[in-house]
């Protein structure tokens, strides 16, 4: 068992119940903040997939897309924190 098979056979459908698990806490997430921390899982999730795909199809373009996925969805995860912060203070 190569590389490749063992991306095809295990990887991708362990990031494919990942997310279908994951997609459901997002749904299902009784405050914001679960929400919130499912929304970046997913982003995660889906980088883990864009670079697996990389990998497959030895391009490294999409890996330049990943890391401006992982900055985006630290900004994010960041600016969402600042918000809760804000938000306890005032209330």
């Amino acid at each position: 068992m190569n590389i490749n098979d063992y991306l095809y056979y295990v990887i991708l459908p362990v990031l494919a119940v990942s997310i279908v698990l994951v997609f459901i806490r997002f749904l299902k997430g009784p405050s914001i903040a679960d929400r919130v921390v499912a929304l970046d899982l997913l982003i995660t999730i889906g980088i883990s997939i864009i670079t697996v795909y990389s990998i497959l199809s030895k391009q490294s373009t999409f890996l330049d897309i990943a890391m401006i996925l992982a900055l985006i969805a630290f900004l994010g995860t960041i600016a969402f924190s600042y918000y809760l912060e804000k938000r306890e203070k005032n209330g």
